[in-house]
């Protein structure tokens, strides 16, 4: 055969190839999901598993119905595109997971998990009462090698409908059992992770398992926690619309605009669990009364999850007990905790608290570290417990700047500022009211210096209605 006759032949056949390749479309390093299918060609889970790093789904495609998780288990940065669609979950399983410590930025998409859940409707335990994984929404899970910073980057994405986290980011050797508050346990990479929400919204999430938040970040190893939340809302999750537990050394810092935190921290329902907290649920004794702690009810108490009843008993050195209390574990509109050396440094500005189950914001630093906040134009109401509540621990002091921001009809006080160790408070406020919070002794503004340092309150052109209380601070 002539050899130009040849070549003219194998070109034919390479381009009709080509031109024959169905449905998903492949451009470099981007990928195109051309219909809802849950796998095969197409597909976003075929996309995800392709290895390419951007990912683009079709203005055709309206619902995408998956059978499993999506998850995505390279190391590369991953991109996916939408245009409005729903990811919808036929069951209770994670949605979309990066297991591997990739970087992930996904927008103009929302997740769906099935809904339904409640304390009484468990998705934590299957028909038999038998532990079974709570699905997700999006999860990503930081390596134990992994260094520098994991990022996720989320804008105009919801989530709603899931048992467990709304948005998760793990850097925690305990997965779901690395716990919250005061660092909680587990350890984790030298990782830094940064989350950037835009236009993002988390409602009906964490319903169906205790603690589980709109959107929890774990960070146990010595990198720090950034996150920027911008006009987003965290409504109706079972526990806090957002936590954020950095447990060893770095530092907490976020930038927070125009955002709602609302009606969370319910998961534990009182008209529920209330009727199994022991009776009488609190007491007090003194050292002669000779009263041994197992005499104080311990678990288990048989409500639809005991986790949510609180169990608290002070003793005397004899081991004799001095106090009891019993209470149901309900949530904040914002948890952060930061323990280790490592300050929580926090904006806000134009957002709004409101009629979450215990504190709208609650701020707790321990050892070394300060607590810096600003709140420009932002207003806590209607919380069951304090609006704004500061608290540090250890050698670190508390330095908070409140402007043109309110603290209204919470069930504790206005704000709270308390330095407990060595370290200064200062506070300044300005052109702020508080009025009708109600924790027994009307304060609209509490501020507290418990150890060596100094304490200053500055408050000008303000209306607290409900009064200030200092302890160990300085009225200028």
């Amino acid at each position: 055969m002539n050899k130009k006759v040849f070549s003219r032949t194998v070109l034919a056949a390479s381009l009709a190839a080509v031109m024959a390749t169905p449905a998903i479309s492949h451009a470099g390093g981007m990928i195109k999901v051309t219909n809802g299918d849950d796998s095969g060609e197409g597909s976003l889970r075929a996309a995800i598993e392709s290895g390419k790093s951007k990912i683009k789904i079709a203005k055709s495609v309206e619902t995408i119905n998956i059978l499993s998780t999506l998850d995505y288990t390279g190391e590369k940065a991953l991109t996916i595109k939408g245009s409005g669609q729903t990811v919808s979950a036929a069951g209770n399983f994670t949605l979309l997971a990066a297991t591997n410590g990739a970087d992930l930025t996904v927008s103009n998409l929302n997740f769906a998990g099935p809904g339904g859940f409640d304390v009484e409707h468990r998705g934590d335990i299957d028909e038999k009462g038998d532990p079974v994984p709570a699905g997700k929404g999006i999860f990503v899970d930081v390596r134990d090698d992994q260094t520098g910073t994991v990022k996720l980057v989320l804008k105009n994405v919801s989530v709603s409908g899931v048992a467990n986290h709304g948005i998760h980011v793990s850097d925690c050797s305990l997965a779901d059992d690395c716990g919250g508050g005061s660092g909680g346990g587990g350890e984790g990479s030298d990782a830094s992770i940064k989350v950037i929400l835009t236009g993002v919204e988390v409602n009906d999430a964490g319903n169906g398992k205790f603690d589980a938040d709109g959107l929890r970040v774990d960070e146990r190893g010595d990198g720090s926690i950034t996150a920027y939340i911008t006009a987003s809302s965290f409504t109706y999750v079972g526990a806090d619309g957002v936590e954020l537990d950095e447990g060893n050394d770095g530092d907490v810092n976020t930038d927070i605009k125009f955002t709602d935190f609302s009606n969370n921290g319910n998961y534990c329902d009182p008209a529920v669990i209330g009727p199994f907290v022991p009776v009488p649920d609190e007491g007090e004794f003194d050292e002669s009364d000779a009263i041994p702690e197992s005499l104080i009810p311990s678990p288990p108490y048989g409500s639809a999850d005991d986790n949510c009843i609180e169990r608290e008993v002070d003793t005397y050195d004899s081991g004799f007990v001095e106090a009891f209390e019993f209470g149901i574990d309900l949530d904040d509109g914002i948890d952060i905790d930061e323990a280790g050396e490592g300050s929580l440094n926090s904006l806000m500005l134009m957002s709004t608290i409101t009629g979450n189950l215990d504190e709208g914001v609650d701020y707790d630093e321990e050892d070394g570290g300060d607590i810096n906040v600003k709140y420009i134009g932002t207003s806590a109401s209607g919380n069951n417990d304090d609006g704004y509540k500061h608290s540090e621990e250890g050698e670190g002091g508390v330095f908070g700047k409140v402007t043109i921001s309110s603290a209204m009809d919470n069930g504790g006080k206005g704000f709270v500022f308390e330095e407990e160790d060595e370290g200064d408070l200062a506070v300044r406020v300005v052109a702020s009211k508080t009025a009708n919070n109600d924790d027994s002794d009307d304060t609209g503004i509490e501020a507290v210096q418990e150890d060596e340092g100094k304490g200053t309150l500055k408050v000008r052109n303000s209306d607290i209605a409900d009064g200030i209380d200092t302890d160990g601070v300085d009225e200028i």
